[in-house]
């Protein structure tokens, strides 16, 4: 991860000073990297011996920080891992575009391995990416968003990156398809795991552990599944207070709101179904030998549910 770290930060460099100041500055305020963590851990449980597993996880990097310039510029979000988004300190503008190049970016790393498999998997990625990105759009603000359209959401939007560095781990590895379509679940099930925890976590969390505001989603009118959840158990005026507030209001009552969200089973539901998400991903490694990277990727999908931050 330290050799990933080193190439992230080379392939950054740019004679365009504000990129590498954004780009440093996103880079550099933390994060757990668990999606470059989890290509190098799948590239070395499926054997490899070279180096190329760090590129692809530099590239997977690259695409998920894009996406959170963007999402942030999108959400008018202000604080991410407890410091303030590169929108907030630089504007939306220089946010959107610094994004572009991280992508644009990742694109040149990928032609320059000159894998077309990868390169085929990652554009399909990316378009995938940002339809989900577009679907979750459209339910912003929609109080009648059910649980079929948030997961939908979900998998394009989160769970599709994970799966494809799994896939492409693979792939580098030459691992031959059953192992790398069970990475591939391996990658989408962990994924899925690990989105709606953070949608627990929006309601549930210390806002200091968590590196952003309890409620934010509600802010933005973002109907996750505690909330979806909690408006089928809410009674009529909980259910009104609720509709209102992702339709408009916000995060207006949202102590309120997080009450009914404590009252009904909407917390442990939504981790019920985590937990199921991550013995799915735990049973696709079965088909892997046994080695300590097995084993680290059985401890990410678990601890993608357990975590408190």
């Amino acid at each position: 991860m330290l050799a990933v770290d080193r190439l992230i930060r080379s392939q950054l460099a740019s004679d365009v000073v504000l990129i590498n100041q954004i780009g440093e500055y996103i880079v550099g305020s933390g994060g757990k990297r668990l999606r470059p963590l989890v290509v190098v851990l799948s590239g070395r449980a499926l054997g490899h011996q070279g180096t190329r597993h760090h590129e692809l996880a530099a590239i997977i990097e690259f695409i998920h920080t894009a996406t959170l310039l963007h999402d942030d510029v999108v959400d008018e979000s202000s604080l991410r891992r407890g410091n303030e988004t590169a929108n907030a300190v630089w504007g939306n503008a220089a946010s959107v575009l610094v994004g572009d190049f991280l992508y644009s970016r990742s694109f040149e790393m990928m032609a320059a391995i000159q894998n077309m498999r990868i390169m085929d998997i990652m554009s399909h990625t990316t378009n995938r990416i940002a339809e989900g990105e577009v679907l979750q759009l459209l339910n912003c603000h929609d109080a009648n968003t059910d649980e079929a359209r948030y997961l939908e959401v979900i998998h394009r939007k989160t769970a599709t990156l994970f799966e494809a560095g799994c896939r492409i781990a693979a792939v580098v590895s030459d691992a031959g398809s059953d192992l790398e379509e069970a990475m591939s679940a391996y990658g989408l099930h962990m994924g899925t795991a690990f989105q709606l925890v953070d949608d627990v976590l929006d309601y549930s969390a210390d806002p200091a552990e968590l590196g952003k505001n309890v409620g934010d989603d509600l802010a933005e009118g973002k109907p996750t599944l505690p909330l979806i959840r909690a408006l089928q158990q809410a009674d009529s005026q909980q259910a009104t207070m609720i509709r209102a507030a992702i339709e408009g209001e916000g995060a207006k009552h949202i102590d309120e709101i997080v009450k009914v969200i404590e009252t009904t089973d909407a917390i442990p539901y939504t981790r019920r179904l985590a937990e199921v998400e991550a013995e799915k991903a735990r049973s696709a490694l079965e088909a892997l030998p046994e080695s300590p990277f097995k084993t680290s990727l059985i401890g990410l999908a678990s601890f993608a549910v357990a975590r408190s931050y």
